[in-house]
């Protein structure tokens, strides 16, 4: 988890906030987010009161349960009267969710409406338009749920290779577009690319969220660190993430086969990880460095110490907290020209851009970056995350969003 640090708030006039999530069975970015978001919040002088439920909890369900589980998903009754329950006992000013999928369930923002008390919600993903939550399939970016509509997912059994659980999400979807649950609620995006294409269902004619209560607040990291100069830091580049096609991990290794000047780090486990491994020894790439699985804190150090981190997505991305780790540390990054990668870094001002699916391309991202002023690069990095991507200014935009839909 990361460390909000100490910001010292007076206390009077915060709204008393419910915040709401649904854990996934295997922990993410999300997970880290709420909690770093709850602590921003007490430590500015709000009281926080949370409602959590994990999906580990389906690995135990009943014969009942399983038969329920459908219809819970769709709108829990256990979800609606417990958030009713702590909004009233509590006087919550305020309920914040995190994601409802699936046990949570959009019932809880009823139970909001009930106690005439505003909703927000933070879009994390992209499952608003599609059950994968992803717009990623079969290796390339895949869309037909926003143009073609929920039935083109169920061919595909888009969500997790399931028809059944295709079905559930695509069902819920459908049912609180039809009834206009989503129309009702604010939306914090964590960038403005994420705000458009989500939009984007809007464009059939129906109003299915509105975009008058549509905010923008990235993620946040604690920013104390010390920014190495560039021409202090290492001969190197380093790539932090899952190992996997998706994260264009295979794109990265087959570029450095045409680059010999720099080193490359590469951190971090996933599927790719053997064909990495056997890929480096076969083609003898001496000048790349395979560390695997090291701790959050090793990999920040690498990260501060290096030239820039490289994020060639094959996807549209949320928020990857990596980007704001590295720019915490005043490195630039080098990024695929798509999404919310795309969206954030600004070319040769914090980073660089490349065609997200070409090996020419980012091969010369690399050069092209060594062509530029280093030095001023990560003074760049390092001013646009004081604005925009720490603790402080993080609140600052949060606490104005709650103003805001509390008017």
């Amino acid at each position: 988890m990361i460390d909000v640090g100490e910001i010292k708030v007076e206390k009077a006039d915060k709204p008393k906030v419910l915040l709401v999530h649904n854990y996934y069975q295997i922990p993410g970015g999300e997970d880290s987010v709420f909690y770093n978001e709850k602590k921003l919040l007490e430590v500015n002088g709000h009281e926080v009161i949370t409602y959590t439920r994990n999906n580990q909890e389906i690995t135990k369900f009943n014969i009942l349960d399983k038969i329920k589980y459908p219809f819970n998903s769709v709108f829990s009754i256990k979800g609606y009267r417990d958030i009713k329950k702590i909004i009233k006992y509590n006087n919550v000013e305020l309920l914040h969710v995190h994601n409802t999928w699936p046990l949570i369930s959009p019932s809880v923002y009823y139970a909001a409406f009930k106690c005439n008390i505003p909703v927000v919600q933070t879009i994390h993903n992209f499952r608003m338009i599609c059950p994968g939550a992803t717009l990623y399939y079969n290796g390339k970016i895949c869309e037909d749920s926003l143009y073609k509509g929920l039935k083109s997912t169920l061919k595909l059994k888009i969500y997790k290779g399931s028809f059944i659980q295709t079905l559930i999400s695509a069902i819920t979807l459908k049912t609180h577009r039809i009834f206009g649950t989503y129309k009702r609620i604010n939306y914090i995006f964590l960038t403005e690319f994420n705000k458009k294409k989500i939009l984007e269902l809007n464009n059939k004619g129906k109003t299915i969220i509105d975009e008058s209560k549509t905010f923008i607040k990235p993620n946040f990291v604690n920013g104390d660190k010390v920014i190495i100069p560039f021409d202090k830091r290492k001969n190197q580049f380093v790539f932090a993430g899952r190992l996997d096609k998706s994260k264009g991990i295979v794109l990265l290794l087959k570029a450095w086969l045409q680059i010999k000047d720099f080193d490359l780090i590469i951190c971090g486990t996933g599927p790719e990880e053997e064909w990495c491994k056997k890929f480096i020894k076969d083609n003898k790439l001496t000048n790349v460095k395979f560390f695997g699985f090291i701790s959050n804190e090793k990999t920040v150090k690498i990260i501060s110490e290096s030239k820039a981190l490289i994020l060639p997505t094959q996807w549209y991305e949320g928020f990857p907290m990596t980007i704001a780790e590295s720019l915490s540390s005043g490195t630039p990054v080098i990024g695929s020209d798509i999404g919310n990668v795309g969206d954030i870094i600004d070319d040769e001002v914090n980073g660089i851009k490349f065609k997200y699916n070409s090996i020419d391309s980012l091969r010369d991202s690399i050069y092209r970056f060594e062509s530029i002023d280093g030095n001023q690069l990560v003074l760049n990095a390092a001013s646009i995350f004081k604005k925009k991507y720490n603790s402080k200014s993080n609140y600052e935009i949060l606490n104005n969003i709650y103003k805001n839909v509390l008017k």
